[in-house]
């Protein structure tokens, strides 16, 4: 990892590591544990899911070839300079894993829990396809003429990527729906607090290093910060602010009471 300059800012560092992996780990459970007991999906977004899993899958393979991988942290080190720390801790690589074998417990969950009329949109297949299709390309046919520290490169993409467009379905649905029932907020606030402690560590080692490659070297995991941070603050406003559950229980019990009402005036 390097040397450090500051002893108080490499703790610094690591306790804010290991509360975005906690944070981070920790809020695939709400959602799992709100599935369970409602027996039900509904409300979940299915291409949120598959969108998050294609994200997750894509991240995994980018931090665990750049931490294990001596050869490609090498052409890392030749590119931003051999001084340099590689960018990718073992929090990092044990979040990537966790996280995928959490999503992919929440897509099984899909195919055994009550759905109601909610499926896979074929923009979200349609995506997911396109993109595997072109990292298998990369692997078998631009990869003779390329570095395998670019090939991952691409893969950090493809994770960039997913988590710019993966909150669009959640929240469209949200919105249409006028209500995050089916939706946990455990899962966005815990996300939120992993996002912010990742910055927040980032932030650390530039300080103490100063050097600013963590920003710019690794620009998929900024964007990973600042993006869910925003996508975090929205689905907090439209849980307590826009569709608070009990005005959406108060509605519904309006919406029954105005039916029967309907009713006897018919008769």
């Amino acid at each position: 990892m390097g040397e450090w300059n500051s002893i108080p800012l490499e703790i610094t560092y690591q306790v804010l590591g290991w509360t975005a992996f906690l944070s981070w780990s920790i809020s695939f459970y709400p959602q799992v544990i709100l599935n369970f007991r409602r027996k039900s999906v509904v409300g979940l977004n299915f291409d949120f899911v598959l969108l998050n899993l294609t994200k997750h899958s894509s991240y995994l393979i980018y931090n665990a070839t750049l931490y294990f991988s001596a050869a490609v942290q090498q052409q890392y080190r030749e590119k931003y300079g051999l001084t340099e720390m590689i960018p990718v801790a073992a929090n990092d690589v044990a979040f990537s894993a966790h996280a995928v074998l959490l999503t992919a417990i929440t897509l099984f969950q899909i195919f055994i829990y009550e759905r109601g009329g909610q499926k896979f949109s074929r923009v979200a297949i349609g995506i997911v396809f396109f993109v595997w299709f072109s990292a298998a390309v990369c692997v078998f046919v631009a990869l003779p003429s390329h570095s395998w520290l670019w090939l991952i490169s691409v893969f950090n993409t493809i994770q960039v990527t997913m988590t710019v467009i993966k909150y669009i379905p959640q929240a469209f649905m949200n919105f249409e729906r006028k209500s995050t029932v089916g939706f946990s907020i455990g899962n966005i606030l815990l996300d939120l607090l992993g996002g912010l402690a990742n910055y927040g560590q980032m932030a650390a080692q530039s300080i103490d290093q100063n050097s600013w490659v963590n920003f710019y070297g690794n620009i998929g995991k900024t964007l990973l910060s600042l993006v869910s941070i925003a996508f975090d603050l929205l689905f907090i406003c439209q849980h307590y602010i826009l569709y608070p559950a009990k005005k959406a229980a108060g509605n519904k019990e309006a919406l029954l009471a105005s039916s029967e009402h309907s009713e006897k005036e018919t008769v």
